[in-house]
């Protein structure tokens, strides 16, 4: 975050870098929300519009930097947003995808789902698992 805002609000006199001024927004929101999205998607609604709000703080605040604001920045921070949380949803849910596929194939300690999920002791379970 704190790399976006040098980045956009402080007049650099840096070389040409490849790509558009709306690339690199894209790209930078993107990374921005993308974490997020992976990590924690319960709390992307809050990031998604904490970003929105840098974001549109970000143009506000560029005139006053020397820098010129532009609503067609905004709308890039906008797709950067939605591409980071689409990819990192993606990421998310392949994870849990994953994560799921190891568990089915791992083999299991119980003899059948009785005995897996069987409240009473050892001992109880033992002497015969179909008796409560």
């Amino acid at each position: 975050m704190i790399c976006i805002g040098v980045l956009t609000l402080f007049p650099l006199g840096l070389p040409d870098v490849a790509g558009s001024d709306k690339d690199h927004h894209i790209l930078a929101f993107a990374a921005l929300v993308m974490p997020c999205a992976a990590l924690y998607p319960q709390g992307l609604t809050r990031v998604i519009l904490g970003a929105t709000a840098y974001g549109a703080l970000i143009e506000i605040i560029q005139p006053f930097v020397g820098r010129s604001g532009d609503f067609l920045d905004f709308i890039a921070d906008l797709a950067g947003i939605g591409l980071g949380s689409i990819l990192g949803l993606g990421i998310h849910y392949a994870a849990q995808r994953y994560a799921g596929f190891r568990r089915r194939v791992a083999p299991s300690r119980a003899a059948n789902v009785i005995q897996l999920y069987d409240p009473r002791p050892r001992e109880a379970a033992a002497k015969d698992p179909l008796e409560p």
